[in-house]
């Protein structure tokens, strides 16, 4: 689990919004707020159709593409926001916060619940798992997050990283595999 914490018996859900996201393989600038700015790659689902309530067994229509993105997160504020029993969105909602790599149809993909995926920072891999080593399934992401919200077409969600977290510095090159194909390739500046 990231960062050492126990594993959760429901997702943990937070939200970005549309300034965080950062498309096209656009650099990312270190914000001068923070001095420890860390990964997180992450396979991320796209809504397809509205909906509210909706049963995990059906939860798999209300997604047609899928892609990884990052979840760059300032871990020195999350760190003081979660210690004082303060919400995250300081550390995790920032401008440029959530990377997104290019989508891929759900129906080129053989099996969802057997996709791996990957970080490479400088040629050097991070982050490696499958999406069968999840805590939760998409399915169950998609119940359980549409019991609070109503999801609308076009949102996104973030589905949890692997072990491997760390530090990002200036000029690191990352580059983010869904199987064989890179999805996201852009720098830290």
């Amino acid at each position: 689990m990231e960062m050492g914490w126990p594993i959760p018996d429901e997702p943990v859900v937070f939200l970005k919004p549309d300034s965080s996201i950062l498309k096209n393989n656009k650099p990312f600038f270190l914000p001068d707020f923070s001095v420890n700015i860390h990964y997180e790659v992450e396979v991320v689902i796209k809504i397809s159709k509205l909906g509210k309530g909706i049963s995990a067994k059906f939860a798999s229509r209300y997604f047609d593409e899928v892609t990884l993105g990052i979840d760059i997160t300032a871990r020195d504020l999350q760190n003081h926001q979660a210690a004082a029993g303060l919400p995250w969105e300081i550390s995790k909602c920032f401008d440029g916060a959530a990377p997104l790599g290019s989508f891929v149809p759900v129906t080129s993909i053989k099996d969802m619940a057997d996709l791996d995926f990957r970080l490479e920072i400088n040629n050097k891999m991070v982050q490696k798992s499958n999406t069968s080593d999840m805590i939760f399934s998409f399915n169950e992401i998609v119940e359980y997050v549409s019991k609070f919200f109503t999801l609308k077409t076009g949102d996104l969600i973030f589905t949890g990283t692997p072990p491997g977290v760390g530090q990002l510095k200036k000029n690191d090159n990352l580059i983010a595999y869904l199987g064989d194909k890179p999805l996201l390739d852009f720098l830290i500046k």
